[in-house]
């Protein structure tokens, strides 16, 4: 009961009309910023954190809070309508998302977006009301072996979501892992494959690489083969997934709130991490896993949802032990340390107004996402019927300013240039490029986090096996090994026996 009678409080100060202003100011600047890719809620806060000096505590933080969370949701409607993620979670969203814009269901795709980022939010959420002391017990005692395990399991996502040959989904995935290891080791700080390039020492931007292989070289491939060649016609009837599109895509969304909560609450998770792994789960686990990278509209429903819960799940490490898990978070965490207050587990007794305050509006936040999104759905989906020759100059011109505007660097630029070149080759060879954005990602925290657990245990891997989550992971990544290996054998021996015997096939 105290945990109701607080959020009530919190109710209380979040409905207060002041507040309720700028909590929806925050949730439609969100969205416009997502809507630009490469901007992304870092930048964005970055730039508005000296405006909320003047403001009240509460309300400073439920103003950012809104731009994080509406950024998010912003974000997916160029990832699906125009294959331009605008951050690294987004990447996931492209998978499925482009291919069923291409299909004439962009209405069906973006409000499904829109309802499933409001249920992993909302269960992410509650879980925050109620959970939050005990998890954040729980996230503290996370190590690098434990980080080390989920993103392995993560980089093993690359064989199931790569779509056609699994030796080509393994060459792109290292080309990925090669790239991100340029720059300065994280470890030691000496120099990797810079050629003595005082602009590749702070590495390749995530962003320019995104979009230079999925907005540039799709723009370039669409240039060539007819652009929105194969698209159906426009079928802007619709705005919420269809009864079959909800079916299929309810029980994952159940099981992607859950696994992106859990995510989210870990230091070094995030949306990125739990949509990579809620899209391989349902892929593995699908009786359809050929539509996963054509249009299945459950992969997408699985990557939004997951990546939705953990950003919300994220303020749990945030608020109750002082630890920002992600650089947005780094910021509003500045921003309460400007406010005088210090996050951590005396916040809910020192700060209560603050606390449950945030909390509260982060529940009218995910309602006024979902009540100004679907409306603009159609207004979304006009931009599919602009014609090719206007098209392509749009996405180019948004694509080049979107990587500029992170770093104010044309050596971005060039990178999101040459990347969509490659791209484009990668296209017209048939190969995906799913795994090699997710080699990129997940390679340096694979290697940050191992060579990190190597210096606590003085080079003993025996550190993987005495902590129970990691020991759970590489027991679960050895089952799927084992699993796909007999699935092989199974299939080789049945086929055997057919063309042994190939008269018992019609018996």
């Amino acid at each position: 009961m105290d945990i109701i009678s607080s959020l009530a409080t919190g109710f209380e100060v979040a409905f207060s009309p002041i507040n309720l202003f700028y909590v929806t100011l925050g949730v439609v600047v969100g969205t416009v910023i997502g809507l630009i890719p490469g901007l992304g809620p870092v930048t964005a806060i970055a730039l508005l954190l000296p405006l909320t000096f003047n403001l009240d505590a509460a309300t400073a933080i439920m103003l950012l809070a809104g731009i994080y969370y509406g950024s998010m949701y912003g974000g997916r409607i160029p990832a699906i309508l125009l294959r331009l993620p605008g951050d690294a979670s987004s990447v996931v969203t492209t998978f499925d998302g482009y291919p069923l814009a291409k299909q004439g269901k962009a209405g069906s795709a973006l409000g499904l977006t829109a309802i499933a980022s409001f249920i992993g939010g909302t269960v992410a959420i509650i879980g925050l009301t109620f959970l939050a002391p005990t998890l954040a017990t729980f996230a503290a005692g996370i190590g690098a072996p434990d980080l080390f395990a989920l993103a392995l399991i993560g980089l093993l996502m690359i064989i199931f979501i790569g779509q056609g040959s699994k030796a080509k989904a393994m060459i792109t995935g290292g080309l990925g892992i090669l790239v991100a290891s340029i720059g300065l080791d994280p470890i030691s700080g000496a120099e990797r494959l810079t050629f003595g390039s005082l602009d590749l020492l702070s590495g390749i931007d995530i962003v320019a690489v995104a979009v230079g292989l999925f907005g540039i070289g799709e723009t370039l491939y669409n240039a060539e083969h007819g652009f929105h060649a194969g698209m159906k016609k426009m079928k802007l009837d619709r705005t919420l997934p269809s009864r079959a599109d909800w079916l299929l895509s309810r029980m994952a969304i159940l099981r992607s709130s859950i696994l992106g909560f859990f995510v989210g609450v870990i230091p070094g998770g995030g949306g990125t991490v739990s949509s990579v792994l809620a899209y391989g789960v349902e892929r593995k686990i699908s009786k359809r896993p050929e539509k996963f990278g054509k249009g299945a509209i459950e992969g997408l429903a699985a990557t939004e949802t997951a990546d939705n819960a953990s950003s919300n799940s994220a303020f749990i490490p945030l608020l109750t032990l002082g630890v920002p898990p992600n650089p947005v978070l780094a910021l509003i965490f500045g921003a309460l340390l400007l406010q005088n207050i210090t996050p951590g587990p005396t916040m809910i007794n020192e700060h209560p107004e603050v606390f449950w305050g945030v909390i509260a509006s982060m529940y009218i936040g995910n309602i006024l996402l979902l009540a100004l999104n679907l409306p603009l759905i159609r207004i979304f989906v006009q931009v599919l019927r602009l014609r090719g020759s206007v098209m392509a100059p749009i996405i180019l011109v948004v694509a080049i300013c979107g990587v500029f505007s992170v770093r104010n660097s044309l050596f971005d630029v060039a990178v999101a240039i040459v990347f969509g070149i490659i791209g484009y080759l990668l296209r017209k060879a048939s190969f995906d490029l799913g795994p090699f954005i997710l080699g990129f990602i997940l390679g340096p925290i694979l290697e940050v986090q191992f060579r990190r657990s190597m210096l606590v245990s003085d080079g003993d891997f025996g550190v993987f096996l005495d902590r129970p989550l990691s020991l759970a992971v590489i027991l679960i990544i050895m089952a799927v090994i084992v699993q796909g290996v007999l699935t092989k054998v199974r299939a080789r021996q049945r086929k055997l026996r057919e063309e042994a015997h190939p008269e018992s096939v019609y018996v």
